[in-house]
């Protein structure tokens, strides 16, 4: 059945992008409606996230972002064969200048839909390193690791390896594309607000900063109507700062004020919550 799958990618990332983007945000429909442990996932994420909002409005911003995350499953087919010049006509870069090259970088990427495209992008100007998480499906993982090795130099090291193997990349100049914003579990996290309310969060930002002198440096992709656009920021000021804590609440902020832009767009569809301080009740 994966290999049916991604067969079927290929033959689809042949397709002008606005066809392949309906394609893709109609499979994002069906597997809203379809796919239900899900789709109770991100509208309970959004119930804590946005409790403002209303019922309706909560489901509505569920649908869209399912559409978006249908469309960017699709359309990793382009990244996966396409060539060079089309994907650099999908993903518009901004502010690669911005990135240091007298020191050690820590590219802060959180998970937006566009994560992958955010990495391929920059894959084409400059040899990088990141973290992986392996796939439950073999084939799908092979292709996955296979798709974001295309081009250039950059290491895609297991999770499990620890960082090592990363600091060394990042003081020999490959940048580290670091996705710290997932519920990795107790260990090495400490729980501090996110929309308000207590998530385990890994501290790895501000550690590998104090350990490495890295700069600090924001990438956020988003979904446009004509594609992506990687939007690098500029480097933090004052980071690290007083503690490890107050790092982790700052990285944090800045995540949700990103993700407040275009909300349909972030990661939904993970256990953000999934890790409850002591006597705390399972929210999943």
């Amino acid at each position: 059945m994966t290999r049916l799958a991604l067969f079927l990618m290929w033959l689809l990332h042949g397709l002008p992008q606005p066809l392949l983007a309906a394609c893709g945000r109609a499979f994002g429909r069906l597997f809203f409606l379809f796919g239900r442990e899900r789709r109770e996932v991100a509208l309970t994420n959004l119930r804590l996230c946005f409790p403002a909002l209303s019922e309706a409005e909560r489901s509505a911003l569920a649908r869209r972002h399912f559409a978006a995350f249908g469309r960017s499953f699709l359309e990793r087919g382009i990244l996966w064969w396409a060539s060079p010049q089309r994907i650099r006509r999908l993903i518009a870069l901004e502010g690669l200048e911005r990135i240091p090259r007298d020191r050690p970088v820590i590219l802060l990427a959180p998970h937006f839909v566009g994560l992958d495209m955010g990495w391929t992008r920059l894959c084409l100007e400059l040899d990088m390193v990141s973290l992986y998480a392996n796939q439950k499906n073999p084939h799908f993982n092979a292709a996955l690791y296979r798709g974001r090795l295309r081009f250039g130099h950059s290491e895609l090291l297991s999770r499990q390896e620890g960082t090592r193997r990363a600091i060394r990349a990042m003081q020999a100049g490959k940048p580290f594309y670091y996705l710290p914003d997932l519920d990795y579990g107790p260990r090495d996290a400490i729980f501090v607000p996110f929309f308000g309310v207590p998530a385990a969060t890994i501290t790895g930002l501000s550690r590998l900063s104090r350990l490495t002198g890295a700069a600090v440096v924001p990438v956020v992709t988003r979904m446009t109507e004509q594609g992506y656009r990687v939007e690098i920021g500029a480097a933090w000021q004052d980071f690290p700062g007083e503690s490890i804590e107050a790092d982790t609440r700052r990285m944090n902020a800045f995540i949700e004020e990103e993700v407040r832009k275009s909300p349909e767009q972030y990661f939904w569809l993970h256990k953000r919550f999934k890790t409850r301080p002591p006597g705390e009740k399972r929210l999943y």
